[in-house]
């Protein structure tokens, strides 16, 4: 089994997440989470980027998909932090492009040590099915700040939401599997001038 796995449980009044990931995986991926829109999305996470995801959640759905999807997000964030470890021989940035029909989106990831989100989705309705898109914005924030990544998203073209969401989803999986690899050339050592990230 990869060195670079975890398992990271967090519970609150509102949640109660479990998260094991191995990030030198396959891209194998289990949900059980209530939010059928959000375990699509996530699923597209294991599978660009080769990342098992095994994730459990009862939150307090009776309210909405709000505690649920962002509590996922920092979950599944703290996962990352704990697997990546001291990140030496990382590659640490990943950055991927991914259309989907109509749908364009980019993103670009730093593992710097440093939280920062910008994101750019300008989504053509507010809901898909019945879920509210806007609750990206948070599962991404909670992501960032918890594993201490600076994340940049931008949708740059599309008109059916879906596509716009699952292009921002797949491109980035894939950066992430950029930005995780293990460079050879690396030999151990820290992917910054600093000497820590």
């Amino acid at each position: 089994m990869s060195e670079r796995t975890a398992c990271v449980e967090r519970n609150t009044l509102e949640t109660q997440v479990k998260v094991t990931i191995n990030l030198d995986g396959t891209g194998k991926a289990r949900f059980a989470i209530g939010v059928p829109f959000l375990e699509h999305m996530l699923d597209q996470i294991a599978r660009h980027g080769l990342i098992d995801l095994d994730i459990e959640c009862n939150g307090d759905l009776h309210i909405d998909d709000h505690h649920t999807v962002e509590d996922v997000g920092i979950t599944l964030g703290q996962a990352f932090a704990k697997a990546v470890g001291d990140k030496k021989g990382m590659t640490r940035y990943g950055h991927s492009y991914v259309p989907l029909d109509e749908a364009l989106s980019r993103v670009v990831i730093d593992f710097s040590g440093r939280p920062g989100l910008t994101m750019n989705v300008p989504y053509t309705r507010a809901v898909v099915g019945k879920f509210d898109v806007d609750l990206f914005q948070e599962f991404f924030q909670g992501f960032v700040n918890h594993a201490l990544v600076t994340l940049h998203i931008d949708n740059l073209r599309g008109t059916n939401t879906h596509h716009q969401i699952e292009t921002v989803f797949k491109a980035f999986g894939r950066a992430l599997r950029m930005a995780i690899e293990l460079d050879p050339r690396m030999a151990g050592q820290m992917p910054s001038t600093k000497g820590c990230l």
